[in-house]
């Protein structure tokens, strides 16, 4: 039998949104018949945004915040509220992704096909991602062979591609999986928060599944005309989330569940990515001092 639409619910984490363009996310998944919960960290403009929640019905909850506590906490407010309803399923948005017509039920429906053809159990469910401003779709990740950059689809459903990671927008997570797998890392506050937590998930024997059923349209880093940006080979962000991107990535090198092939590409894209900022970069000293501090406080966290 199809999973309810009943049986799903969207959490969306806002700091700072653009008014309208995040209006044209709630709309969507109102018009798509999706109930969701809006948790915000202490926004400028938290007076507009929850005049905006309130006019739409499917809203199911507004939670505001006193300050800015991170993505990775606020989507564990987010999923608490959502678990408290009796929901069995939690979609995951940024504030900025846009979502076609259909993708709600898209995405159920590869739900519903991976629990079927699955060996294991269902941890989440990814949708193809897309940069609005390429149009380059960003495969999906395995980490068993060094050079192997194949998609590996489901050898009984070509639309279903096994994954070591996805990203949080779009994700569709089992809420029982929350309970033996836990919640995001609080402390790592923003980057690294869905890798973390999938590394985590694949340890105890989860399973994650891309799907091609269903596209998010949805900006990665910031928007710059270097190859190697445009190109997906690194990603560009500001010094403050090169910080946390630096340190976090750092501390889950030396987490026993992530994977070996994963530690050895990803040493060499830091440097790469590293040496290119340092070297090209007109904010250097930022992404210097921002390094400096990345690698003293690794060592503060647990």
């Amino acid at each position: 039998m199809p999973t309810s639409a009943n049986a799903v619910c969207a959490v969306v984490v806002t700091f700072n949104p653009e008014i309208e363009e995040l209006a044209r996310l709630l709309r969507a998944l109102q018009a798509q018949a999706c109930d969701f919960v809006v948790v915000d960290n202490h926004s400028d403009n938290a007076d507009a945004l929850q005049k905006l929640v309130a006019g739409l019905p499917r809203a199911k909850g507004f939670l505001p915040q006193n300050t800015n506590i991170g993505q990775a906490a606020a989507l564990n407010l987010g999923m608490a509220a959502v678990k408290a309803q009796g929901r069995s399923l939690v979609l995951l948005f940024d504030q900025d992704s846009a979502i076609p017509e259909g993708f709600c039920a898209q995405m159920l429906r590869a739900w519903d096909e991976a629990c079927v053809d699955a060996p294991g159990p269902v941890a989440a469910i990814g949708p193809r991602l897309q940069d609005p401003a390429t149009g380059r779709r960003v495969p999906f990740r395995r980490f068993e062979r060094l050079f192997d950059r194949k998609e590996q689809p489901v050898t009984t459903n070509p639309k279903l591609i096994c994954a070591d990671f996805l990203i949080t927008s779009g994700c569709l997570i089992a809420l029982d999986a929350l309970t033996t797998i836990g919640a995001m890392r609080a402390d790592y506050f923003i980057d690294n928060v869905d890798l973390e937590w999938c590394f985590r998930a694949r340890s105890m024997g989860y399973r994650l599944y891309g799907t091609e059923h269903a596209v998010l349209n949805h900006r990665i880093g910031e928007v710059s005309s270097n190859y190697l940006v445009r190109k997906g080979v690194v990603v560009q962000h500001s010094a403050l989330r090169f910080y946390y991107s630096t340190r976090n990535r750092l501390h889950l090198h030396r987490q026993p569940y992530a994977p070996a092939v994963w530690r050895t590409k990803d040493a060499l894209r830091f440097v790469l990515k590293t040496s290119y900022l340092l070297l090209t970069s007109a904010r250097r000293r930022d992404y210097w001092a921002s390094l400096r501090k990345a690698l003293h406080d690794v060592h503060r966290l647990p």
